[in-house]
């Protein structure tokens, strides 16, 4: 098998990207996964309740928790690589991280 490729494209980002990246690792990736299991209990609920419409919009959030929980994994090891690399992540970035540093 072939070895693993940490590398990518000139990568560039905006300021609130960025802002959105910096709030959101902040929480814990188990956050997100509770809330989601939190909206379905819910959602459950609402339905055994007879609140079928109220029961569909709050169920309909789980997988968006879902999502933004994966995005916020996903920054938290970007990260994590950067930092291994010994490579600063500024606010704004260019470059690589394959043997390159942002600029």
């Amino acid at each position: 098998m072939g070895t693993f490729d940490t590398s990518f494209q000139k990568k560039e980002e905006g300021k609130i990207t960025t802002q959105i990246e910096e709030r959101t690792s902040k929480v814990p990736s188990g956050t997100y996964l509770a809330l989601s299991i939190g909206a379905m209990a819910a959602s459950a609920g609402l339905m055994l309740a007879g609140k079928k419409q109220a029961a569909n919009f709050i169920g309909q959030w789980a997988p968006s928790l879902l999502v933004i929980g994966l995005y916020n994994k996903v920054v938290k090891l970007e990260r994590e690589l950067l930092s291994s690399q010994g490579v600063t992540k500024p606010a704004t970035t260019q470059g690589s991280f394959a043997g390159q540093t942002y600029r």
